[in-house]
Parts: structure tokens; sequence; C-alpha cells
């Protein structure tokens, strides 16, 4: 259940309008007069709120249900009390999501430039913007339309970001080109140097670097993640990738569209990412290395070679799943001898 602290309730809505907002059917038409004011967990729903139960593992729970209603499959609606009014969706998650989104929204911060924020004089700040208190905007910096710049957060010189994107407190852009719709987590570097060093007469130089980091639109990247600037080329990140927290992206690697990475993976330089490549939390790709699209690499593995599109490796070094699964299941028959 959201708390009114910090969300908006837009409710509340009858059950017939919640169908219609998640694609979802009433088994009882009867009941589509009947109010929800909340959103809640299967355990914590009242009877005056709503819950989802699509989780098979889940169906043992289902027979303490008290909401007043309920989104489930057809398969699982069996498992839920009578006394429950049944939304019979084939995709409760989907569902969830949908409504979600129309029972509750953030706090929207209006139009403002705080008094403590300093903003160079050339900066260029669209109409509907919110600047916070201590954000530092540069030289030449280009900002779109209906942004929100929370405290604390910089915008290095010549830096240029789209409509409506938003970036959190403390937050750190250099560097580098946003689009539209991206969502920069609390504590992201974004522009950094990226880690170049060659050694000189027995230490290390620092290596210039040169390039940009050039995000797309619809990115999210999470808190604390970082992602550094190319040598000469540029990191880019395509649209619609989701960055987890504690992220490493290294210099002049690209991604292509709506990839993920979870938290504490890390790419190494100059890899090449497909569409929608997948890796799990605590991942870590070594250098110059190929990652097909669609490809799924599962947690904490450790890839040290291209991956085609489309496979899924885990394990370290990370080979094919089933190949991993091979070797657990031969390790096992060993150790049993």
């Amino acid at each position: 259940m959201a708390d009114k602290t910090f969300y908006e309730n837009n409710g509340p809505f009858t059950l017939e309008q919640i169908a219609g907002i998640c694609g979802a059917a009433l088994a009882d038409p009867s009941q589509g007069k009947l109010v929800v004011a909340e959103m809640a967990t299967m355990a914590l729903a009242g009877a005056q709120d709503i819950c989802f139960f699509y989780d098979k593992k889940a169906r043992e729970k289902a027979a303490e249900i008290r909401a007043a209603a309920c989104v489930t499959t057809e398969e699982l609606s069996r498992y839920v009390p009578q006394t429950t009014a049944l939304l019979i969706s084939p995709n409760p998650k989907l569902a969830y999501l949908k409504l979600s989104r129309a029972f509750y929204s953030e706090y929207k911060m209006k139009a403002d430039i705080a008094s403590t924020a300093r903003i160079h004089p050339s900066a260029i700040i669209g109409q509907g913007t919110y600047v916070g208190d201590y954000v530092v905007i540069g030289e030449n910096v280009a900002i779109g339309e209906n942004c929100v710049f929370e405290p604390g957060a910089v915008v290095a010189r010549g830096c240029k970001i789209g409509n409506n994107t938003r970036v959190g407190a403390n937050a750190s852009i250099s560097y580098a080109v946003i689009g539209d719709n991206c969502y920069i987590y609390s504590g992201a570097r974004i522009g950094q140097d990226g880690f170049g060093f060659m050694m000189v007469d027995g230490r290390h130089e620092r290596l210039p670097q040169l390039g940009r980091v050039i995000i797309g639109n619809d990115v999210e990247v999470g808190a604390n993640s970082c992602i550094d600037r190319g040598a000469l080329d540029d990191t880019v990140i395509g649209d619609g990738m989701r960055i987890d927290n504690l992220v490493q992206i290294a210099h002049n690697d690209k991604f292509g569209t709506g990839c993920i990475m979870v938290a504490q993976s890390g790419a190494a330089g100059s890899c090449t990412f497909g569409d929608y490549v997948v890796c799990g939390g605590q991942v870590g790709v070594a250098d110059h290395l190929t990652i097909g699209s669609k490809a799924q690499i599962a947690s904490q593995s450790g890839v040290m070679r291209d991956v085609q599109p489309g496979e899924v490796v885990m394990g370290y070094p990370a080979v094919k799943f089933n190949d991993f699964m091979r070797q657990v299941a031969l390790l096992q028959k060993s150790i049993r001898k």
C-alpha cells in the first residue's frame, strides 16, 4: 500500500473502471460498481483494497486473501476465497503495472529555480523545468522542457539534456548528450574519465579521454552507477536501456536498444552489446567483446569471450547454460564418489 506522504492517490476506482484500465474481465459483472480505495499485497489487502495473485507458489496463501477484489488468471482464480471479487487477466503482472500507474503518482515539482542554484548565463533551460537547491549548471548547457534537477545535481559545461528528464540529487553529468524521458538517479556519475593509462618510464601515465557519453531516450541510470566517457570514440547507451544501482560501464562501450544491467555488474572498455541483452547481478564482461542481441548472462558470470545472439550463458568463465549445468552435474557426481 503506497504511503500517501510520498504518493498521490488518484482513486478510488470502481471494479468496472479497473477492468477497463487493466484489460481484465470481471468474473461477476454485477460487482462492477464495487469501489476500491487502495492497492495492496495479498497478505495486507483489506476490505477496501485490491490485490494481485499471479504466482503459483503462493496458491496456499491465496486462501487467506481478505481483499475486496483480486486480479488473477483463470487458472489461479479457484484458489481465491469466494468473498473476494475476481478480475480475470491473462497477464496480472501487466495489469498491476497499468493499474499502479493509474492509481498512484509521485509528487510533481512545479517549475521553479531555487535561489541557491548556480546557473551560467549562457545556459538554456526549457519551460516547466524545476532546478533545486545548490544545483550547478555550467556554461553552454542546453536543457529541454519539463525537466527536474534535484538538490546538488551538477551538469558541466556543454552538456545537452532533452525534455522530461530527471536528474537525481547529487548526480553529476559531464561530456554528455542525454535524450528525452530519462531518469538519472541520485549519485550517478556520467561522463567521468575512462580508466586509461599507459606505462611510461616506470609510471602510469593517464591517457586523455576525448570522447563523450551519448544516452538515448527513455533510459534509466541507477543510483551510484558510473558511465565513463569514451577515450576517442563515444560511449553509447541505446534507447530504453535500464541500468540498476552500482553498475560500471567503461569507456567506448556501446549498448543497443532495451538492454538491462543489474546491480553490481560491469563491462570493461570497448564492448559492443546488441539489442535487449540482459546482464544479471554481479556480471563481469571483459574488454573488447561483442554480446549479441537478446543474449542473457546469468548472475555472477564472468564473460571472457564473445556471446552469440540469443545465447544464454552462465558461470566463470561463462559457458552455454546447458554446458554449465553438465559441469555442475559432473562435479556433484565426482564428489559423491
